[in-house]
């Protein structure tokens, strides 16, 4: 765990800031090179990729602070809403956030939505892969404790008290991984726009259900009927990506 990287005079960066700063390069970049073999010129990534990006941070804070509203905001100045402190942001949030913000851009600036979509779907799985370095490095997002030989150890000092976890931070990445491979080897394969989209949503719904199952951090009133906030959001996500599916589909047959 080591949430500080550097610091700017008495400023102290954290790695998930880092990281995160990191994803969006690693998304710009590999989206702007599968642009290139659908015909889309580098600049219309990097437009709508700010919006996606101003669209995820509101998204993701929004979500976070309306969720531990009473643990964390209640009784503190209204200025803390916009401090970024432990990361802070919830993924789903900022996907939701982002997908809102992208159609609007499309759509405003009469693009090919779908198109578009699927160029920027796997590099969002990439990002994800960051995003989750960055929850280790910053101890959030923390497993339950376990006995394998492979459990990590937060110092004394962190919540945990130096137990031993899963490593649901690792997971998540490596499932992110191979989701952003497949999704990429499945771009130049695709049949119609808006199925690389659906099948992230499809395939990040599984993949975040998942590593679910090994979380540790979430409080009491966090779990439904079993389940975590996020696999019953999943549920949702998957849905949407099947829906999407099958609505692109058919739409495409029917031409």
């Amino acid at each position: 765990m080591h949430p500080i990287a550097f610091h700017l005079g008495s400023l102290p960066i954290r790695w998930y800031g880092v990281m995160m700063a990191l994803a969006f390069l690693a998304g710009l970049w590999t989206a702007t090179r599968r642009a290139r073999i659908a015909n889309v010129s580098g600049e219309t990534i990097a437009d709508v990729t700010l919006w996606l990006l101003i669209g995820s941070i509101a998204g993701a804070r929004f979500v976070y602070v309306t969720t531990y509203w009473q643990q964390e905001f209640a009784n503190q100045p209204f200025s803390e809403i916009f401090m970024l402190q432990h990361g802070g942001l919830v993924y789903y949030g900022g996907l939701i956030g982002a997908t809102m913000a992208g159609f609007v851009y499309l759509t405003w600036k009469k693009l090919p939505v779908w198109k578009i979509a699927d160029i920027l779907a796997p590099s969002i799985a990439l990002g994800s892969v960051f995003g989750r370095i960055g929850c280790l490095l910053n101890g959030c997002c923390y497993g339950r404790t376990c006995d394998l030989p492979w459990a990590i150890h937060f110092p004394i000092s962190h919540e945990t008290h130096g137990a031993a976890l899963h490593p649901t931070e690792v997971y998540d990445a490596l499932l992110n991984l191979i989701l952003y491979l497949t999704l990429a080897w499945l771009f130049r394969r695709k049949k119609f726009d808006g199925q690389i989209l659906a099948l992230y949503f499809i395939g990040y719904a599984i993949c975040r259900s998942t590593a679910e199952l090994f979380r540790g951090d979430y409080p009491a009133d966090h779990i439904h009927a079993g389940l975590t906030s996020a696999q019953v959001v999943s549920i949702g996500i998957f849905a949407t990506g099947v829906i999407l599916w099958i609505w692109r589909s058919r739409k495409i047959a029917a031409k």
